[in-house]
């Protein structure tokens, strides 16, 4: 109990730091981006990549609304022959670790005894209070800092953690797949889709909810302040760490988590964080 709660604390240490550090990374972006000479008007170095973009309370609702108008007129996008590549890959993916839910499911819970302590540290509840926490700190440390890009920052993981949550939650209320959990002692996890609970928040358990927040939020963070390798290292490692204890508990199968976290990335990446 003691390691789990020490374990526990560290947790909440590396999300506090990821707070208090992150800031002077886009201070220190700011300065590597001047110019050591200022460049004639009209030169090719003043053409550069779309402005990074920001978010404030007064645009979030607008920007939430534009965000999901993207996502789900996504098809008409494959329909004009864009984005095969990604989603084919995303697709075939999840087909692969679906053939292999069964045997790696049957292997967890045969070993629940060998990752006890890593299910102590990120068991349901305190897993979502981790997610939560980043942006929460995120947008205390900006306005003690009068920091208006961190603040932006934590809007967007927000958002993106929003904007992921009814993806997922549209997917396990068409999918209704049992959890590993569900399946009685003898039974082979098979034959799980169509034959778990009518409610998407409880009986579902297609695609994985905690690994979609996870990595939502860990991509806004982690392309923010990409100057720091160790944030990026650090967000990306909580988000797996996140999800990998959501096989290992038995909660999800492997393919409910790599849909997940291919859910809360794209979202993020291709919505949320894109230029307008």
């Amino acid at each position: 109990m003691k390691h789990s709660i020490h374990d526990r604390i560290f947790t909440l240490a590396c999300l506090a730091g990821i707070a208090c550090f992150a800031p002077q990374t886009s201070a220190q972006q700011d300065v590597a981006n001047l110019p050591d000479n200022p460049s004639p008007e009209g030169s090719p170095s003043q053409v550069s990549a779309p402005a990074e973009r920001e978010t404030t309370w007064r645009t979030l609702p607008r920007d939430f609304l534009h965000d999901q108008k993207d996502i789900w007129l996504f098809p008409v996008q494959l329909a004009k022959g864009h984005h095969w590549i990604p989603t084919l890959i995303v697709a075939g993916g999840t087909a692969a670790f679906i053939a292999a839910d069964p045997h790696v499911a049957s292997y967890f819970r045969s070993h629940q005894r060998n990752v006890d302590k890593l299910n102590d540290v990120f068991d349901p509840t305190i897993t979502t209070g981790e997610v939560i926490a980043l942006p929460a700190s995120l947008m205390a440390a900006g306005y003690i800092r009068h920091d208006q890009r961190e603040v932006s920052t934590a809007l967007m993981a927000a958002e993106a953690y929003g904007d992921s949550a009814i993806v997922d939650l549209a997917i396990k209320a068409v999918t209704r797949r049992q959890r590993p959990s569900d399946i009685p002692p003898g039974k082979p996890f098979t034959n799980t889709f169509f034959n778990g609970g009518k409610s998407p928040f409880k009986g579902s358990s297609f695609p994985s909810g905690h690994a979609t927040a996870a990595f939502s939020v860990a991509t806004v963070v982690a392309n923010r302040y990409s100057r720091k390798r160790w944030v990026s290292v650090l967000a990306y490692g909580m988000a797996t760490a996140i999800s990998v204890a959501r096989v290992s508990t038995n909660a999800h199968f492997t393919s409910d988590v790599f849909l997940g976290a291919a859910i809360g990335y794209t979202t993020s990446k291709y919505a949320v964080l894109r230029p307008r």
